[in-house]
């Protein structure tokens, strides 16, 4: 008994008994007023139908719309049957009916006679037609493009982009799309036969209320033309109008999008959507109202008015991109939160970090009138013109832990110098010939530890006079940053670099890189021997040399110090510009031959290298017989230049780079002729 219950809902019900309302108006006659009852009920359908199919999301939601077709004809024809045996027997069908055809009508048989004919028209030769073929169409396509659906399908499922619950509900959504377009071919058959049926209808009853006004009610002609042809058209009207909605309604699903969206905004965003598109149309009205004999208010109106809807729709469009950028971000903030951490991320170390305090963000925000970015870029181009090699990506981060006004700078993550601003001040150096002294801040310049002071920009203009070097904020930074790079630019230089260098002489010297590598040298190789040139300050973008000197020299021996040492003398006219001033003799201190006698003697050869191994008391003497001699050249305000013989400099240097830092070591045959060197010292031990 339950399970009869609820095989019956009120649903089933309902559809049930307006079915077999449709039949029992066939066969039993109406009261006007029920008539007039179910007309209404007819036409609340039939606009019910034309809203769903608007804003169905996609066609399946409607499956049963050409069931639906079906069960629409049949009651609307019972109507029409109803309304005509009430039009011939009584003469009198009902509220509508005569609503129809004296108010939509005109109360007048030409101006009825002539909307009920337009639209017939526009329902057979426009929407029907149209729909029909639509319909075909997308029947044969959906049919043909079925094998390949379910073979797309069965793909994922092979590969385990979905599982066997998403593959069955994809492949039934297509066996659905299948039956209903073809029953949907079907379907609109039954809406060109309605408005064919319809019209006929019409006609039988034109010509059966006449006959029935002049043989059986005494009428004249005319009176039986005038009350008969009027409630014709007017039961033709409430029959084609619901009609006409369905048929609309058929052609909107058949013609409707694939994609899942809501069709009324969709429509308005494609039709509207673009500002631009808006602009051009309202200016054409516009300039149609004014250089035509057009109405002008009433062209130019509308065209102001599509001018000010495209400014607003511009305006949306611009908020929309601002809130969804914003979402966006957050979302990937989220997104970044939420998830497991990316501990290989956290593997990369930057080559160079410039890391500051809050109180010099100013300096990096160019919002604020800050240039330190622009600094940095020149700093690479600096110094890819000096030494010829491209200085990595310059990181530049702010530290809440450092002080306000302090910077670091790091080095392959390990911090390597710092240094402390103060950012509405100038740093003032003496460059040794100041005479009168400046009040301000003692500080030490931090690239050079120059004794420095902070002034003020009121005092900048006086110390510029006296003679003092003053030096803005970022340019202090800059020049740390430059010295930094310079120093440790030996070490930035990695095998991909190495590489770039490569191909970038191969495209115009291919012979000597292809002599050269990998025959001769590997790639590490090379790079020990730029890395050595870089370390000493020595340029290396004349590549070219650098490479045929390589490759002169390599076949003998692979050693990378022996190497370095072969293309520092085929760079002696770049080296010896870079150290000696033109026109100037150059003061520098030599090595004692037998210092040089006693490290030669003390290098040992191995096969990760060469190395001294030099007594330590004689190490000692050396380093201070060394120091003894560049104090000389110190008091001179000269560079703290030794020259010792080819064989020996690179062991030299080695020797003594940890103690003096500074210390330039040339060979004899790093020095061009045409410069006059005057020994000042010799370093004996």
């Amino acid at each position: 008994m339950d399970a009869a219950k609820k095989t019956f809902s009120i649903q089933d019900i309902g559809v049930a008994v307006y079915l077999i309302a449709a039949f029992v108006f066939l066969i039993v006659p109406m009261p006007n007023t029920l008539l007039d009852v179910m007309l209404a009920l007819n036409m609340a359908v039939a606009f019910s139908i034309l809203f769903n199919t608007l804003f169905v999301k996609e066609v399946l939601q409607m499956s049963y719309y050409p069931t639906i077709l079906l069960f629409t004809t049949i009651f609307r024809i019972s109507l029409n049957v109803s309304s005509t045996k009430l039009i011939l027997s009584t003469g009198d069908p009902g509220n509508v009916v005569q609503t129809f055809g004296q108010f939509v009508g005109g109360n007048d048989l030409i101006i009825g006679g002539i909307v009920f004919i337009i639209l017939l028209i526009v329902q057979f030769v426009v929407i029907n037609k149209g729909s029909e073929r639509v319909s075909e169409v997308t029947a044969r396509f959906t049919l043909d493009a079925m094998p390949g659906k379910q073979m797309a399908i069965d793909a994922d499922l092979n590969t385990g982009a979905i599982d066997d619950a998403e593959a069955k509900r994809r492949r039934d959504k297509i066996q659905e799309e299948a039956t209903f377009f073809g029953s949907m071919d079907g379907a609109v058959k039954y809406v060109k036969g309605d408005s064919t049926a319809g019209l006929l209808i019409t006609g039988i009853n034109i010509i059966g209320g006449i006959a029935m006004g002049v043989l059986r009610r005494g009428q004249t002609f005319g009176d039986a033309v005038d009350q008969y042809v009027i409630l014709t058209i007017g039961d033709g009207l409430v029959s084609s109008i619901p009609s006409l909605l369905i048929s609309l309604a058929t052609g909107i699903l058949v013609t409707k999008g694939a994609k899942e969206a809501e069709f009324g905004p969709a429509i308005v965003g494609q039709l509207f959507g673009s500002a631009r598109v808006m602009y051009m149309a309202g200016g054409v009205i516009a300039l149609l109202g004014i250089i035509t004999p057009l109405n002008p208010i009433i062209f130019v109106t509308i065209g102001a008015l599509f001018i000010v809807g495209g400014r607003v729709m511009q305006n949306q469009v611009e908020v929309e991109q601002v809130e969804q950028a914003a979402g966006a971000e957050e979302e990937v903030s989220a997104e970044e939160i939420r998830r497991p951490e990316n501990v290989v991320s956290l593997l990369s170390v930057d080559p160079i970090e410039l890391e500051f305090g809050y109180g010099i963000i100013p300096l990096a925000d160019v919002n604020q009138g800050g240039d330190l970015l622009d600094r940095v870029v020149m700093i690479r181009r600096q110094i890819a013109l000096e030494l010829g090699t491209v200085v990595p990506i310059i990181r530049l981060r702010d530290n809440i832990q450092l002080n306000p006004n302090q910077y670091i700078i790091k080095i392959k993550g390990v911090q390597v110098s710092e240094g402390e601003i103060l950012f509405d001040h100038y740093m003032a150096m003496d460059p040794g010939y100041v005479e009168e002294e400046i009040g301000g801040i003692p500080t030490q310049e931090p690239s050079y530890h120059l004794p420095a002071w902070w002034i003020t920009e009121g005092q900048r203009e006086r110390a510029e006079s006296l003679g003092y070097t003053v030096v803005d904020p970022p340019s202090i930074i800059a020049t740390h940053l430059t010295e930094v790079i310079r120093s440790h630019i030996s070490e930035l230089l990695t095998r991909q670099d190495t590489q770039n260098l490569i191909n970038n002489l191969k495209e115009s010297n291919p012979s000597v890189v292809d002599e050269l590598t990998p025959k001769l040298l590997g790639l590490g190789e090379i790079q020990k021997v730029l890395q050595n040139l870089l370390a000493e300050g020595i340029s290396i973008r004349d590549l070219l040399t650098i490479f045929e000197t390589l490759a002169d020299y390599s076949a003998t021996t692979r050693d990378t110090d022996v190497l370095t040492e072969y293309c520092r003398q085929a760079l002696k006219r770049a080296i010896s510009a870079k150290f000696f001033m033109a026109g100037e003799e150059a003061s520098v201190v030599t090595l004692d031959p037998k210092i040089e006698q006693e490290i030669m003697g003390s290098v040992k050869q191995t096969e990760q290298g060469s190395y001294l191994t030099l007594a330590p008391d004689r190490v000692k003497a050396v380093l201070a017989s060394t120091g003894e001699e560049l104090k000389k050249l110190d008091d001179m305000g000269k560079n703290e230049i030794v020259l010792s013989s080819p064989i020996v400099r690179i062991y030299f240097k080695k020797l003594v780079e940890d103690y003096y830092p500074d210390i330039i070591v040339l060979s004899y045959q790093e020095v061009v002729s045409d410069v006059d060197v005057r020994s000042v010292g010799i370093i004996t031990a």
